[in-house]
């Protein structure tokens, strides 16, 4: 029995938060966990910059569903669901995904959860576990899977290590200097290719 586990943003879809960046204007919000190792350090920046500038749910919302799904990314998914079990393992939120999963064909989705104030402004997030994404990995092997797990960013890196497969999908050159352990794909039909061969 196997498991593919992938990532959602860079994967399948665009990063929302380059999206938000890009309508708000604030050029601070396109760091993202490819450029910034520690997440928490990157959520409570961003966060920070939404309070300052007065950017609530509802306009991060709007933005996220003109967002859709990478060019490829349905075709790729629909390989995945015809041939194995898919779960799509993501450090977004539950109140983000909704559009991103309805355009995805409703996948399978571990996710973490905003904290929202009476004025829909973002003052938190809650981690549905500590390295949720490894720890979901390490979880399907104890139940007898062979899990293959794909990412972008270093947010990442850990689920790749815990997988019995572990492979790079379009990340950051840095990303892939400093883990040439993983094999590295920038287009779906490659990395299709590879999954043939290791995929039962």
């Amino acid at each position: 029995m196997q498991i593919v586990c992938l990532d959602l943003e860079g994967v399948l879809t665009p990063e929302v938060w380059l999206a938000v960046a890009d309508r708000t204007g604030l050029r601070e919000l396109r760091l993202t966990t490819r450029d910034i190792a520690d997440y928490d350090v990157l959520m409570k920046k961003r966060i920070s910059i939404l309070s300052d500038h007065g950017v609530g749910l509802p306009q991060i919302q709007e933005v996220i569903a003109t967002v859709d799904p990478l060019d490829g990314a349905l075709d790729f998914l629909d390989y995945l669901r015809h041939r194995t079990q898919v779960v799509i393992l993501s450090d977004t939120f539950r109140q983000f995904a909704v559009p991103l999963m309805k355009k995805l064909g409703w996948p399978t989705l571990f996710c973490n959860e905003l904290e929202i104030d009476p004025d829909n402004m973002i003052t938190g997030y809650k981690l549905r576990q500590a390295e949720g994404k490894r720890m979901a990995v390490r979880a399907f092997k104890s139940l007898g899977f062979r899990v293959i797990a794909s990412g972008d960013s270093y947010n990442d890196l850990g689920m790749l290590e815990e997988a019995d497969h572990g492979i790079l999908f379009r990340p950051p050159e840095s990303i892939v200097s400093s883990h040439s352990n993983f094999p590295a794909f920038s287009e779906y039909a490659d990395f299709c290719g590879f999954l043939e061969s290791i995929l039962e």
